[in-house]
């Protein structure tokens, strides 16, 4: 089984994602950064890995990058422990540079809301009350 997942995503601007990012809370990892990549830690078994473009057409080896404000490919959700950790990661987000990433989910049981960074990759943060769900 992985025991890890490293998120890799396209940017413009670094300086802009890199304050988008540190906003969240996310730790920068100046082992793995340079001038043209930040890695940010977000927990144990995850990190978020922004490249500049070009960087990124040439890791990936391809032509070029996909829209993220066109056709969604992915959404990266990341699960939280409270309803406020929900609203203090979406408020940061928005405050860095981000926009809304559609509506508010409030299921009682349920609690999520998405942002989208400075690029358009969209992140949602959720929060579920387990104990709800059994039984």
């Amino acid at each position: 089984m992985p025991s890890s997942i490293f998120v890799n995503l396209p940017v413009a601007d670094l300086a802009v994602a890199t304050t988008f990012y540190s906003s969240l809370g996310f730790t920068l990892n100046e082992q793995f950064s340079d001038e043209q990549t930040a890695s940010f830690v977000i927990s144990d078994a995850i990190v978020v890995m922004v490249m500049v473009e070009k960087r990124f057409i040439e890791f990936t080896e391809q032509s070029g990058t996909a829209d993220p404000g066109g056709a969604r490919e992915v959404i990266n959700a990341l699960g939280v422990e409270s309803r406020d950790e929900v609203d203090r990661l979406a408020e940061a987000g928005l405050a860095a540079g981000g926009t809304q990433g559609g509506k508010t989910q409030d299921h009682g049981f349920m609690y999520g809301r998405s942002v989208d960074d400075p690029d358009g990759h969209r992140w949602e943060f959720v929060w579920m009350d387990v104990s709800a769900m059994e039984g």
